[in-house]
């Protein structure tokens, strides 16, 4: 997949498409309790993380969401994961 990076900060809040700064063991966390993940393996999380355009939402340098866009980066583009922690809900962030 080419190399997308891109990053932005507002109030205190910063969007990141940088991978390595993905918490993996936050991202499978919730996913594993979601409705359309529940019970995922963590290593096919990392997967479709490696294979995917992938967007981080950061809090003071902590991991408060996700967002995962499957993309041919030409034509196609499905976005799929997209999560706000819930204890960070309520803000609007996950728009």
């Amino acid at each position: 997949m080419k190399n997308i990076d891109s990053h932005f900060t507002a109030q205190g809040y910063s969007l990141s498409s940088d991978k390595t700064l993905l918490d993996l063991d936050f991202i499978h966390g919730f996913l594993t309790q979601s409705t359309w993940a529940k019970g995922i393996s963590r290593d096919r999380v990392k997967l479709s993380i490696e294979n995917s355009l992938c967007m981080g939402l950061y809090q003071h340098g902590q991991q408060i969401g996700f967002a995962r866009l499957v993309t041919d980066t030409a034509t196609f583009a499905y976005l799929c994961d997209v999560f706000v922690d819930p204890s960070s809900q309520g803000r609007g962030l996950g728009r």
